[in-house]
């Protein structure tokens, strides 16, 4: 069976199925889809605020608070290539590496501390569409990178808010920046990036 990755059977979900294995046992996909929700979001709010540097290492420890009390992979690098509609995510076999090249153009850019905030927001969108193309986790990767985007944005010094995005939206903007167009992600982040912060 072909899961929404399109990794045909899928060692992540149950054979058969394009189910996850879960820590819940739960075998409907909207009644997991709905648990992974509640969890991730009480889960969200315990994760605990750090100064950069950032890297995957800090992601994977994110996606691993997150998603924890669902799966026994959270927090791993994904071991298979994944794609979903037509865009096909970064194969395993280049994904640490480029991840780090983007990190590293974040710590270069001092991870934004020193810009203005429509700086910020041109910068941080186009790095979020390329960081969303390593896709490192099989599954979770928007909810962990939102808030590793909320760090980056807070140590900026703004404040940051995602309650105004329209998941069509959100989704549509991700896949123009496949082919480099941010122009989505910037009015989206124009929107939720508030005032400085103090």
């Amino acid at each position: 069976m072909i899961d929404k990755y399109g990794v045909g059977q899928d060692p992540y979900c149950y054979p058969e199925t394009s189910v996850l294995r879960n820590r819940l046992g739960l075998m409907s996909e909207d009644a997991l889809n709905q648990a992974e929700r509640a969890l991730s979001e009480v889960a969200a709010s315990e994760i605990e605020f750090d100064l950069p540097p950032y890297d995957l290492a800090y992601l994977q420890r994110i996606h691993r608070k997150l998603f924890g009390d669902v799966y026994e992979w959270a927090g791993e690098i994904r071991s298979v290539d994944i794609s979903k509609g037509g865009t096909h995510f970064c194969t395993v076999a280049r994904l640490e590496a480029e991840a780090t090249k983007i990190f590293s153009r974040m710590s270069e850019a001092n991870w934004f501390e020193s810009v203005g905030r429509s700086e910020l927001v041109v910068s941080v969108a186009g790095v979020y569409g390329d960081l969303n193309m390593i896709h490192p986790f099989r599954d979770g990767n928007g909810r962990a990178l939102r808030t590793l985007f909320e760090h980056i944005i807070v140590n900026a010094g703004y404040g940051i808010s995602w309650w105004s995005v329209e998941p069509g939206e959100w989704l549509q903007a991700n896949i123009d920046a496949v082919v480099c167009d941010y122009e989505g992600l910037v009015c989206i982040f124009d929107r939720c990036i508030g005032l400085p912060i103090g």
